[in-house]
């Protein structure tokens, strides 16, 4: 049940109305790293870092499981930052620093050791480099999975095109799908993607749920109502390996069982927005994960007599 995980490792700056984090480590491949590794121990990351990535940030992820062999460190060479500020709604937020460093010039290269791999997790990345890991592989894996945003849809529109085709799975925010699709009505826009390639489409709508799509199938997972939200950095990713980690672990791909993949990824997102950082992934026991996913269960379930 082994897993590829790509994407950025990395550090933000993030502020928020709540406050301001300083320099913290971030990144896609991180967030999903910490996610999946609570439901799968053979995630085998790819991404790029300098020589300031902290060495007790990759020791804490290999202690939960996670093969490094992929993960290329440039010593001469800083690791990517990304610096923002959170409008008070939480969902909106301006970038106030971008700096590429390691991330310029990274060209992933799939170790051999990482060939046999059932799963792939593609996060948030340039289009060409996420084709590029397909490409490398000798054998398609039973599932692959694409996260994308709409920084791509405006810079890189026909490599994105090019690995859509590739997909089994994309994931994507709610202005993203639109602006993807051309549709304002999420069900349209679900069929004008799945033309695209992924035959399954996972809508993430932050604080309002997620919507999964397949054929003529719909499933709504509600967010849990939380008391505090600190920062939304890498709930989608967090997210995303959540519901890959699942997968991966029980190596059901039916759409049935990518329902609970979407609330066991809910559960995880919900527990990463409520300190900065990663830092409420490191917390979290199975324990605690399976008393979240029951909040889940209690918030939609009823019983209704329906009468003539």
């Amino acid at each position: 049940m082994s897993l590829i995980v790509v994407g950025t490792m990395a550090f933000d700056a993030i502020e928020t109305p709540f406050g301001k984090s300083g320099q913290i480590v971030g990144g896609s491949a991180t967030y999903l790293a910490w996610s999946a590794s609570n439901f799968v121990h053979e995630v085998n990351q790819m991404s790029v870092i300098g020589y300031d990535f902290p060495k007790e940030e990759l020791d804490a992820l290999i202690a939960r499981g996670v093969d490094m062999e992929g993960v290329q460190v440039k010593k001469d060479e800083k690791s990517f930052f990304w610096a923002g500020k959170y409008h008070l709604d939480m969902n909106t937020r301006d970038t106030l620093d971008t700096q590429l460093n390691v991330l310029a010039n990274f060209d992933p290269v799939v170790p051999a050791s990482y060939q046999d791999s059932e799963f792939l997790m593609l996060g948030n990345l340039m289009p060409k480099l996420q084709l590029s890991v397909i490409r490398q592989l000798k054998n398609r894996p039973k599932l692959i999975v694409l996260d994308t945003m709409n920084f791509w849809m405006d810079t890189a529109m026909a490599d994105l095109e090019e690995v859509l085709k590739e997909v089994d799975v994309l994931m994507v925010n709610d202005s993203e799908a639109r602006q993807l699709s051309g549709q304002f009505s999420l069900v349209k826009a679900a069929k004008e993607i799945r033309k695209m390639g992924p035959k399954f489409l996972v809508i993430k709508k932050g604080e309002h749920g997620a919507l999964l799509f397949h054929d003529e199938k719909v499933f709504f997972a509600p967010a849990l109502p939380l008391e505090d939200v600190f920062d939304p950095t890498g709930a989608g990713d967090t997210f995303a390996g959540g519901f890959i980690g699942h997968i991966a672990a029980t190596k059901d791909i039916s759409f049935e069982n990518m329902k609970n993949a979407v609330i066991k990824g809910s559960a995880l997102a919900s527990f990463c927005v409520e300190k900065f950082g990663a830092t409420r992934m490191r917390e979290i026991s199975h324990a605690d994960i399976n008393d979240r996913v029951q909040q889940f269960v209690d918030l939609v379930n009823f019983d209704i007599n329906l009468t003539n």
